[in-house]
């Protein structure tokens, strides 16, 4: 019989299940992912295994780094509200008040928190995929687009409209990209291997995604991560290929809805500040109340993209009371403020959506050990 897939890195003894899930994954024949699960800020599961590319030939490393795709959002919304926190941004205002260009076909009231929520009506990219790499023609493109429902009373998942939208607002702000913000007001001080615009001395340490078994290439994002399901679409959205997000076009690109790389110590150590009340680590990046207010229901129903009822928190699924959002693919981060946990999974393989249940397996796999911990405590 074959052997398990090895494991690396560290972890506490009571959480034994989640080195125990990958290496299943990896076994079940994933090629490589890694997975960090953070309490009160600190690591109690840090192990990452397999492969960095699809030849199998380079293995998956401490710094091996990945496009998460929408777990990116995350990254963004912790922008916002960043800047809300400090007085910069006011989540009630129109979106015009920062970028008057924005008041045009109907959006004049189109409230900042509409972007954050996926109620803006603006759910569809369709332009060319080579404009998403242009940020200037990007965002020209949504200020003259009307909205497909009036703002705030529906919801239909932004799946990579939702970064332009919200960076945007970042950018009129602060004069800098959100990516450069990110990094400089984020990432930076808290130490945070994870980037928005990825540098190209960075390349050698990005695994390329890896189809689901039996794709290739031009594996395109569905439902849950592009295609419009909702009637009355003006056309078909543009269909986003696997090969467009492993091209270098994409990496260096600013596409704050789905482009940030990095590996599940550094998301997990990102959404530890909102885990925690706003601080972690010593860096304080928000208040608690600024962090609370991402928790608070935008949005509860049907949501017209995903085809399935959803709540939307500013920026954060939210399920109970743990709040997140999974990628295209699979990459996944969870949040329980409650216990100030965060369990992050990062992978290059693709799984079909439908059969692809990685992220809550080891969710499950973290709450045996967070059983322990509290039992201990």
């Amino acid at each position: 019989m074959a052997g398990m897939a090895e494991i690396r890195g560290s972890y506490d003894d009571l959480f034994t299940a989640v080195p125990t899930a990958l290496s299943a994954l990896l076994d079940a024949g994933d090629v490589g992912g890694s997975v960090a699960v953070f309490v009160d800020g600190e690591p109690v599961v840090d192990v990452w295994g397999g492969f960095a590319d699809a030849a199998r030939e380079v293995p998956w490393q401490r710094d091996t780094i990945v496009n998460v795709w929408s777990v990116t959002k995350t990254m963004t919304a912790l922008c916002a509200l960043v800047l809300a926190d400090r007085g910069a941004l006011d989540l009630d205002a129109p979106v015009a008040r920062y970028w008057p260009e924005f008041a045009a076909a109907g959006k004049e009231t189109l409230l900042v928190r509409h972007t954050l929520s996926h109620t803006a009506g603006l759910p569809d990219w369709d332009g060319p995929v080579a404009e998403l790499f242009d940020w200037p023609a990007a965002t020209a493109r949504l200020a003259g687009q009307a909205p497909r429902w009036v703002p705030g009373t529906a919801a239909g998942y932004h799946s990579l409209t939702q970064g332009f939208l919200v960076g945007e607002v970042v950018r009129r702000i602060t004069g800098r990209a959100p990516g450069a913000f990110f990094a400089e007001e984020i990432a930076g001080p808290l130490g945070a291997d994870f980037h928005m615009g990825l540098p190209a001395e960075l390349d050698h340490r990005a695994a390329p995604t890896v189809p689901p078994p039996s794709r290739d290439e031009d594996y395109v994002a569905g439902a849950a991560n592009g295609a419009s399901t909702a009637a009355g679409s003006a056309g078909t959205p543009t269909a986003i290929r696997l090969r467009d997000g492993n091209s270098l076009a994409w990496r260096r690109a600013q596409i704050p809805a789905a482009s940030g790389f990095g590996n599940a110590r550094s998301v997990a150590l990102v959404q530890s500040a909102m885990a925690c009340g706003g601080a972690v680590g010593g860096v304080r990046l928000l208040s608690r109340a600024g962090c609370e207010r991402a928790w608070e229901e935008q949005f509860g129903g049907e949501d017209r993209v995903l085809g399935m009822p959803i709540s939307w928190g500013l920026g954060y699924g939210r399920f109970g009371g743990t709040y997140g959002w999974g990628g295209w693919g699979g990459s996944t981060v969870m949040i329980e403020p409650e216990g100030r946990v965060v369990v992050a999974y990062v992978t290059n393989q693709m799984r079909e959506p439908a059969q692809d249940t990685r992220g809550l397996d080891l969710l499950m796999a973290a709450h045996d050990g967070l059983g322990g911990l509290r039992a201990d405590g």
